[in-house]
């Protein structure tokens, strides 16, 4: 069998993850379109992850992030990208290199992309977590909805934005 010296595999896989990390620029420079919101999906061991130690022990392997109605201070580098979402209405910030997300889902357009980790990829050790965000007055966050509070008509667009922690079995293929 050949050898595949080009590694067409990698070139196509990083040319998807790029997809990803201008999608985020676009939403980081001019909000969510419409009614565009994001499944995230990424491996919590991998390295370069920055995330509390709390949501770490819940979300062991991989986690699920939804960019929606309520985020805050999305930055997407080269090779990562940053948001602080709520969980239980404490405020985290999660640090993501785009060579740990697994999934991208965007349901309004029924859009989505999987990935396979690389080997060179690895799970690595992960980062230490951020300390825990200070609360000034007037600077205070909303509590996340739990699931039986979230509102998903269509009047619930009022500007803010919400992150949510979900699952994607019901979108995976059986």
């Amino acid at each position: 069998m050949p050898t595949d010296s080009i590694q067409y595999d990698i070139l196509a896989r990083e040319a998807l993850r790029q997809v990803v990390h201008d999608v985020l620029e676009q939403a980081q420079r001019e909000g969510l379109p419409g009614e565009h919101h994001f499944f995230i999906t990424f491996a919590t061991q991998a390295p370069g992850v920055v995330m509390s130690d709390e949501l770490r022990s819940d979300f062991p392997d991989e986690m699920t992030i939804v960019l929606q109605h309520q985020y805050w201070d999305l930055e997407v580098s080269r090779d990562r990208f940053a948001v602080k979402l709520a969980f239980g209405g404490v405020p985290r910030e999660l640090v993501v290199p785009f060579k740990a997300v697994t999934g991208f889902f965007d349901p309004s357009v029924q859009f989505g992309l999987q990935f396979a980790p690389s080997p060179q990829e690895g799970t690595g050790t992960p980062a230490p977590a951020p300390a825990p965000a200070e609360e000034t007055a007037g600077d205070t966050m909303p509590p996340v909805p739990g699931p039986a509070e979230i509102d998903t008509s269509d009047e619930a667009g009022d500007g803010e934005t919400q992150g949510e922690v979900v699952s994607l079995d019901a979108f995976r293929k059986k």
